[in-house]
């Protein structure tokens, strides 16, 4: 049996060494961390969101890389659910379309594919940090000293940059940058916005903010009701959800949404009432008392205590002119490795459509190492497994044509 090395324990990784396997492949599996799948587990720990079940064409458009459309097209969302269902893990869909395991968490699944893949006979070493190359080998450093490996066929799955403590440092990326292979500069992804919020906030720091339309629009201009169709191209982008407000600011699943285009320069504000048009606004307050308090009306309105505080922070001097368009001044968004996930990477020139490293023959990558984003929701996960199983399979018939050299084991 012929060896592949994949770099990386995470979900692109691993999927790759199954693909390898599957091919009748040795494959050795190398982690930094003292545990596989961190970042994966990590994510599973409020209901691990595998993939989103919609049409594929509404699907692939959550993606700003359209190099990504081939791969999902052979695992998308409906190869998922049979994957994880093959590994004795039934999922279900939500009422959002989102799709989980029954048992919610990532350890059931995790630990059920290490099992496959054992018996797959992939081999997977923890604690073996690649420092490099040293000619056309990998270098590691490890708990036996520094060891080389020379496969026949390699998969570099290392992450992105966000989320260091759980291994995705970045690290890697000098090292393939004098190789000649180009890196886009690393961007947070699905990440909060700092918000200078008042001292009268605080009460409110872990509350959520939900039923609302959550809008990014142009800075040069000022955003406006949804309902205002003469104007309505001010609006970049709009999304109807909910987000949580903290000490540092704003996050969440709505902020999320819209974390590219607010990333990029938009402002963001908010349709406090979605529902409700500007005039049927204005017939409710006129007929409210003359002496009624603001918290009063806004709660008449259907505001609760947290949106009607925002009011209050960001309107204080006009409290209803301002609930179809609040806006919420941020001040940028939060650091790189508090973001769920990453844009940057590297680039798609770089690589073959089999993603192949062009400077480094027989050299794959997959994950998020490349320059791609998407947002929550199951796109992150399933772009991850589906690189990874093109990656797997592209290395495997590149070492099938290369004749498959002879197994290399690690040497000191």
């Amino acid at each position: 049996m012929a060896r592949a090395l994949v770099i990386g324990a995470g979900p692109a990784g691993l999927m790759a060494a199954e693909e390898l396997a599957r091919a009748g492949i040795g494959v050795l599996v190398c982690e930094a961390r003292p545990s596989i799948g961190r970042k994966f587990l990590m994510a599973g720990k409020s209901g691990l969101n595998v993939t989103k079940d919609e049409p594929f064409a509404s699907f692939a458009t959550r993606y700003d890389a359209p190099q990504l459309r081939p791969i999902l097209a052979e695992f998308g969302p409906g190869e998922v659910q049979d994957w994880c269902r093959a590994l004795g893990q039934e999922v279900f869909t939500g009422s959002s379309g989102r799709v989980f395991p029954v048992a919610m968490k990532g350890s059931p699944l995790l630990r059920a594919w290490v099992q496959r893949l054992a018996a797959q006979g992939v081999e997977i070493r923890t604690r073996w940090r690649w420092t490099g190359f040293e000619g056309s080998s990998f270098r590691f450093e490890t708990p036996e000293g520094a060891q080389t490996v020379s496969p026949g066929v390699t998969v570099l799955a290392l992450g992105g940059a966000s989320w260091q403590r759980l291994g995705s440092d970045g690290a890697w990326v000098p090292w393939l940058r004098e190789k000649g292979v180009e890196i886009a500069p690393w961007k947070p992804a699905n990440m909060g916005f700092r918000v200078d919020w008042s001292a009268k906030m605080a009460p409110f720091f872990g509350q959520p903010v939900k039923g609302v339309t959550l809008m990014a629009c142009s800075s040069s201009t000022s955003c406006t009701p949804r309902d205002d169709r003469r104007r309505v191209h001010e609006v970049l982008e709009e999304h109807r959800g909910e987000f949580v407000l903290s000490a540092r600011g704003v996050e969440g699943g709505g902020i999320y949404a819209l974390s590219r285009t607010l990333r990029e320069g938009a402002t963001l504000a908010l349709d406090l009432l979605p529902d409700l048009p500007e005039g049927e606004i204005a017939r409710r307050l006129a007929k409210m008392r003359p002496g009624e308090s603001t918290m009063n009306r806004l709660r008449k309105l259907g505001l609760d205590r947290t949106q009607a505080a925002l009011v209050m922070e960001f309107s204080r001097a006009e409290p209803f002119a301002h609930l179809k368009q609040l806006p919420i001044p941020l001040q940028g968004p939060r650091p790189l490795d508090e973001a769920i996930s990453v844009a940057g990477g590297v680039e798609w020139g770089s690589v073959t459509q089999d993603l192949e490293l062009k400077a480094l023959p027989r050299c794959f990558v997959a994950g998020e190492m490349l320059d791609w984003e998407a947002p929550t929701g199951g796109y992150l996960l399933t772009a991850c497994w589906a690189t990874g199983r093109w990656a797997g399979r592209a290395a495997a018939a590149a070492l099938s044509r290369a004749g498959g050299p002879a197994r290399a084991a690690p040497r000191g």
